[in-house]
C-alpha cells in the first residue's frame, strides 16, 4: 500500500490582494485574461457578471468579494481562472476572477495542514488545506464549497431576503 502522505497534488496558485490562494489544477479548464462582462441586474456584488466563452454564458465571480473583501480591482494581469463547477443541475463552467495567476505547484499531502477554525481571512470550511511554500502560507480552496453553485444560489437567494 502506499503512503499517501507522499501523494503529489498539483495546484494552480493565485494571488487576490496580498494572499497567496490555490485551487485544485483538476478542476481548471483554462485561464482567459479578463473580457468585457455583462452586468446582470439584481446580482450580489461578488456576481461580476457574465462572459460568453466559445458560445458558452459562463458567470464571473469575484473571489475578493465572495471572502467577504472589497470588490476586487481591475487591473493589467487580472484574469479569469474558468474551472468546472457542480450542482444539483449537473456540471457547469464558472469564472474566477482572480488579480494574477502565479504557477503551478505539486504539494505533498504530507505538507498539507487542515483549515485552521481562526487566524483566516476567510471561512474555513472554504479552506480544503494550508501548505507551507516558501515562507507564506498556501490556502487551498475548497472549490465544492468556495464556488459550487449551489451554495452560491442560496447565498443570492438569502441577499434577496435581507
Amino acid at each position: 500500500m502506499a503512503d499517501e502522505s507522499h501523494e503529489l497534488i498539483q495546484v494552480l496558485t493565485f494571488n487576490l490582494g496580498d494572499s497567496l490562494f490555490a485551487i485544485n489544477i483538476a478542476t481548471v479548464r483554462e485561464i482567459i485574461q479578463s473580457s468585457v462582462m455583462t452586468k446582470v441586474p439584481l446580482m450580489p456584488a461578488f456576481i461580476r457578471g457574465i462572459i460568453n466563452l466559445r458560445g458558452t454564458v459562463v458567470p464571473v465571480i469575484d473571489l475578493q468579494s465572495r471572502f467577504g473583501w472589497a470588490c476586487a480591482d481591475m487591473g493589467k494581469k487580472t484574469c479569469i481562472v474558468i474551472i468546472e463547477s457542480t450542482s444539483t443541475t449537473g456540471p457547469s463552467q464558472l469564472g474566477l476572477m482572480v488579480d494574477s495567476v502565479s504557477e503551478v505547484l505539486e504539494i505533498a499531502r504530507g505538507d498539507m495542514e487542515p483549515p485552521p477554525h481562526f487566524g483566516t481571512a476567510i471561512q474555513h470550511e472554504l479552506i480544503e488545506a494550508m501548505a507551507k511554500v516558501q515562507d507564506a502560507f498556501l490556502i487551498i480552496l475548497k472549490p465544492s464549497r468556495a464556488v459550487d453553485m449551489d451554495v452560491l444560489t442560496n447565498l443570492v437567494a438569502q441577499e434577496e431576503m435581507a
